[in-house]
């Protein structure tokens, strides 16, 4: 009785064994998962879509901590299929996070080249309107518009570096700047303008 209970307990024992060698990491879903998260991270999904990134980040370590957690245990008692389920849908999350930064990156690019647009004109205005503008006494303040001026011509030359490093966030930044910065000059030669015309006038 004893000999039968030992080889029933052998028995059990092997099958055990078994099973446990069935039970391995998904190694290939856990793989396609990883590649898909920096995947949607080289698509600019920590920039564009930050709170779905961060989310998805956060399965991943998930992941990590399940694969772990069942590397830890006894080999007989090894389940990896939550691995793999998490694994799965981590990649098909990654996906479509991927795919709405690709969106999100293509939207910021044209709102960055039509600011580097109004930034070039407001640019080109305000040159245009200090040619026009009588130098008068105030030669010191004219030439100090023209530095500002000039530094702001080459201001643009930054925007359109930021664009071709695909910083279209810092490129619509720069470009507000520029824009901003520009309208105040116009603002302050209109101005010296208007003070000349009304002296003209008081001088008849």
């Amino acid at each position: 009785m004893k000999s039968m209970r030992q080889s029933a307990g052998f028995v059990i024992l092997l099958i055990l064994t078994a099973a446990a060698g069935c039970a391995k990491p998904p190694s290939d879903a856990i793989e396609a998962a990883e590649q898909a998260v920096k995947n949607a991270r080289e698509k600019g999904a920590n920039v564009y879509v930050p709170e779905e990134y961060a989310k998805l980040e956060g399965k991943l370590t998930a992941l990590k901590q399940e694969l772990a957690e069942q590397e830890g245990k006894f080999a007989p008692f090894q389940d990896y299929g939550k691995v793999e389920e998490l694994a799965t849908s981590t990649a098909q999350e990654a996906a479509m996070v991927a795919s709405a930064a690709s969106q999100k990156k293509e939207e910021a690019k044209a709102a960055a080249l039509q600011a580097q647009q109004v930034a070039q004109e407001a640019v080109t205005s305000v040159h245009d309107l200090l040619a026009r503008a009588p130098v008068g006494k105030d030669r010191a303040a004219i030439e100090s518009i023209k530095s500002d001026i000039e530094a702001l011509t080459a201001a643009l030359t930054q925007i359109q570096g930021s664009i071709d490093r695909e910083d279209y966030q810092a490129a619509q930044a720069q470009a507000k700047a520029i824009d901003e910065k520009s309208r105040a000059i116009s603002a302050e030669i209109q101005d010296a303008m208007a003070k000349v015309k009304a002296g003209k006038r008081s001088l008849k």
